[in-house]
């Protein structure tokens, strides 16, 4: 595999994207910052927000980003060197998931494409030998273009009562073309893992994927204010099986990737920039050559993504922490790997890049969740760390661009 280079990782328009993230800091901090990338350059703004998602919930955010006093940390191209860089010295500051206290929540079968895929993996039950002859019958009885269908609309509805009667009728079709979106719980709050991690496939799985996604930022009042770049790592042979066991095939140790940073929206990046976004993947196998180029189309989206925020809370439930939520992908892994019509699965130390220009790029490495490093940094020692710096209980709120 060829090296990446740094300039690659960060957004296209580096010098007008409003990037917030957070590192982690040794020598006397010895814990996770906030941070801001201001003309290439790392401030931390830790002393004024102590959280990712205080920062995300101040009031006058995109000042309080720009303006804040902070400590610089340096050149943010070294910083995304070193987190791609395993012989690293870990002495520097290293890029972690840019959220901490938020829950990470998950969108499935939000493109029409996918939802195809999805119907596939409930119907063979986790086998992935019946993956190609499933795809041809499924494709005779519903076609491969469903992309028309919004759901929710009379046209759904009546789509759904005829392959009802023909007994081609999905769980994922319900969420896929139904009146409501499957909103899952992706990830524990702290437990994401960020640019150049490891990401792990849970030991039983024969049968998996990345996810390649644009991941929302959502503040307490509900408001997207920003957007990253996700890997949903999709373990398709157990949730396959029973959608009860989704906990099981989503939520593992490094199952969830997100990075490198945050970037605002403002007015340069708008929910629009999202809403016409490509997301591109390139899966890279350390162990046989093997090459996989993919794409999502933002445009393609079955749901728009403010439905899918609002979806999420509201008088229904609220997220006082706010909020990270994966929008789904369009990518279907269908390439054979291994062996004919048994469509692509990971090989351990496989690099996956995840990017879209005006995000950057999101690159991790593959392996099993029992072997990476473990997650043991959680909300406790978070606010331990941050009661030693004498920061605990400060917000955002007592700062103002005039301070």
């Amino acid at each position: 595999m060829q090296s990446i280079h740094a300039q690659a990782v960060l957004p296209a328009d580096l010098s007008d994207a409003l990037l917030v993230g957070r590192v982690w800091r040794n020598s006397k901090i010895n814990g996770p910052c906030v941070v801001v990338v201001r003309r290439g350059e790392v401030f931390d703004i830790t002393a004024t927000a102590p959280t990712s998602a205080d920062l995300l919930d101040a009031e006058d955010l995109l000042a309080l980003a720009r303006h804040a006093p902070g400590e610089s940390l340096g050149n943010v191209a070294d910083l995304v060197r070193d987190a791609l860089d395993p012989l690293s010295d870990k002495r520097f500051p290293q890029l972690l998931a840019p959220c901490d206290i938020q829950p990470i929540k998950a969108c499935g079968v939000t493109f029409a494409v996918s939802m195809l895929e999805r119907v596939i993996e409930e119907k063979a039950a986790g086998d992935a030998s019946r993956a190609e002859s499933l795809r041809k019958e499924l494709q005779a009885i519903i076609g491969s273009d469903l992309s028309a269908i919004r759901p929710g609309s009379e046209a759904a509805m009546k789509l759904k009562q005829e392959l009802l009667k023909r007994d081609a009728w999905s769980q994922y079709m319900e969420v896929g073309i139904g009146a409501d979106a499957e909103v899952f719980s992706k990830s524990q709050a702290m437990s994401a893992v960020g640019l150049g991690a490891d990401v792990g496939l849970h030991p039983e799985s024969q049968w998996n994927n990345p996810e390649p996604e644009i991941v929302l930022a959502v503040n307490s009042r509900g408001q997207a204010v920003g957007a990253t770049l996700g890997n949903d790592v999709n373990l398709r042979d157990i949730e396959g099986r029973s959608a009860l066991l989704l906990g099981k095939a989503k939520d593992n140790n490094g199952s969830c990737a997100i990075g490198p940073f945050i970037r605002l929206f403002d007015e340069r990046f708008t929910i629009d920039t999202v809403r016409q976004a490509e997301v591109t993947l390139l899966i890279e196998g350390e162990d046989d050559g093997f090459r996989l180029n993919g794409a999502s189309f933002m445009r393609e989206i079955s749901r728009d993504p403010l439905d899918l925020v609002a979806q999420t809370c509201g008088a229904h439930h609220q997220y006082p922490d706010g909020f990270l939520l994966f929008l789904g992908t369009m990518f279907s892994p269908i390439k054979d790997r291994d062996a004919a019509g048994s469509g692509f699965t990971h090989h351990l130390g496989d690099r996956v890049t995840i990017a879209s220009p005006a995000l950057g790029a999101l690159v991790n490495r593959v392996q099993r969740c029992d072997a990476i490093a473990p997650w043991t940094f959680g909300i406790r020692a978070l606010y331990q760390h941050l009661a030693g710096r004498g920061l605990a209980g400060t917000s955002p709120s007592s700062w103002s661009a005039s301070a």
